[in-house]
């Protein structure tokens, strides 16, 4: 959440009016948690599979008229961090040994157990950032709640999103008073600091939340978020699912054959 500050902070902007986003944000949601869970279901090894899956995260990319530059971008930044975890699978004793250095042996099993990790954590990233570039965070936290999300859950997540530009704030201002007195210029004393700031960046944001939340009692607040009224499902919504549905079929069922 933290890499993209940025873009939550102007997910406002005019949404352009193309067919995906003339779905309800619970149908975009909906169909965006089905590819994630069939592309993450789906046993390492089957190529034609992801071929399927792949062909209709491309079709929803088209469709949205996303912003390749930012989307590239999001997943790039993400997939660096999930990378160093995906080189765990690379060494497994199964399979023919390709490569050997000491304890450290690349087999066939773990060449194809690395490509369909990571085939499956691309294909995710592409769906998942998809959706939060083409829909409000507000929309999101409504979706949840229309998908009978629990509300506590809800209302966390908006108060993280609503408060995490002032931690921002927060921390460069404590930042930059460390530069001021010289506390970063010593490579010793960076981790020293940088400890204490988020020590007390925790403190601070602990106690102000507790300020926040006293003055929001008082003014009516009952903890959780009001539930959305009745949505109603529109033919579009209904043929997205229909449409997200038999992807995931026909997938399956290369799969099968």
């Amino acid at each position: 959440m933290l890499l993209h500050i940025h873009s939550f902070l102007n997910s406002a902007q005019k949404q352009p009016p193309t067919l995906w986003h003339s779905l309800a944000p619970q149908t975009r949601l909906l169909c965006t948690l089905i590819s994630v869970f069939a592309i993450a279901l789906t046993p390492n090894g089957q190529w034609k599979t992801w071929g399927v899956y792949g062909l209709g995260v491309l079709m929803t990319i088209f469709v949205s008229r996303v912003s390749l530059r930012r989307l590239l971008a999001r997943v790039v930044i993400e997939f660096a961090f999930v990378g160093v975890v995906l080189l765990g699978t690379l060494f497994r004793p199964e399979g023919q040994v390709i490569w050997s250095w000491g304890i450290l042996k690349v087999t066939t099993t773990g060449v194809m157990v690395l490509g369909s990790v990571t085939l499956k954590v691309i294909l995710s990233l592409f769906v998942v950032n998809t959706l939060i570039l083409t829909t409000s965070i507000p929309d999101l936290f409504q979706a949840l709640l229309a998908l009978k999300t629990p509300p506590l859950l809800v209302a966390i997540m908006a108060s993280m999103y609503r408060y995490i530009d002032v931690l921002n704030r927060e921390f460069t201002s404590m930042r930059r008073a460390a530069i001021s007195r010289n506390l970063m210029s010593n490579p010793q004393m960076i981790r020293h600091v940088m400890g204490n700031a988020i020590g007390s960046l925790f403190i601070r944001s602990y106690e102000r939340g507790e300020l926040i939340y006293q003055a929001m009692l008082s003014r009516g607040y009952q903890g959780v978020p009001s539930s959305p009224e009745k949505l109603i499902y529109k033919k579009r919504d209904i043929a997205a699912l229909l449409w997200t549905g038999i992807m995931v079929i026909l997938g399956q069922i290369i799969h099968l054959i």
